[in-house]
């Protein structure tokens, strides 16, 4: 069995995919793709069309897409399961996805991360009125995310699930702004399953390596 994943190394998408795969015990071959260089390699291309990362490959099997990623992972490999069972428990599992990827990833990841820590860190100029959109944006989503935490361990219920997965590398990065720290200390459901999230080994052990 061969699985190669294929990523960016400060990508929140394949840190996504790269959780996944450590939560489910699995080994895979990194190879790192840049998708904002200019030069992205045509075998790449024709690997996702539409130049983003992750891509995975199982024997020969590709798939793009981070949320078909982790799913295919979970149905096609052993392991402890990342999807609920319980209709209403998966239900509230695919809400959560469908909710960061299409509310929380702007202004978390693209927004406070970058303009207020990753381009600092690589000495490129911020914008602080789009650092600034993030941080008025990123309440209602955190609020309307901590509305929706169930009352145990996890967001879905007593274990890991995908939602949990999905949501760990978005949160890291954003918490890694002070202003963003602040504004999930203020939502005590979000706050706690973070402790918890962020101290697991495979969280730890997939955190990706940002420039000193």
């Amino acid at each position: 069995m061969t699985v190669e994943l294929y990523g960016f190394q400060y990508s929140v998408y394949s840190w996504i995919a790269r959780l996944a795969l450590e939560a489910k015990g699995l080994k895979s071959d990194w190879i790192e793709v840049d998708p904002f260089a200019a030069d992205v390699p045509a075998s790449y291309l024709a690997l996702h069309p539409f130049k983003r990362v992750p891509v995975l490959v199982h024997d020969n099997f590709q798939i793009y897409e981070t949320s078909a990623i982790t799913r295919y992972v979970d149905e096609a490999f052993p392991g402890p399961r990342l999807q609920p069972t319980d209709a209403r428990q998966r239900a509230r599992c695919n809400q959560f996805l469908s909710i960061i990827d299409s509310y929380a990833y702007w202004p978390l990841v693209r927004q406070v991360f970058s303009h207020g820590v990753f381009r600092p860190l690589l000495g490129r100029s911020s914008d602080i009125a789009v650092l600034q959109k993030g941080l008025e944006a990123a309440p209602e989503v955190l609020a309307a995310l901590e509305r929706l935490v169930a009352g145990t361990e996890y967001l879905c219920g007593p274990d890991v699930s995908l939602a949990d997965i999905h949501l760990a590398p978005m949160i890291g990065y954003f918490a890694m702004a002070k202003e963003g720290d602040a504004l999930l200390k203020m939502q005590p459901k979000l706050r706690k399953w973070w402790s918890t999230m962020s101290a697991r080994a495979a969280y730890r052990a997939t955190t990706p390596r940002l420039p000193a």
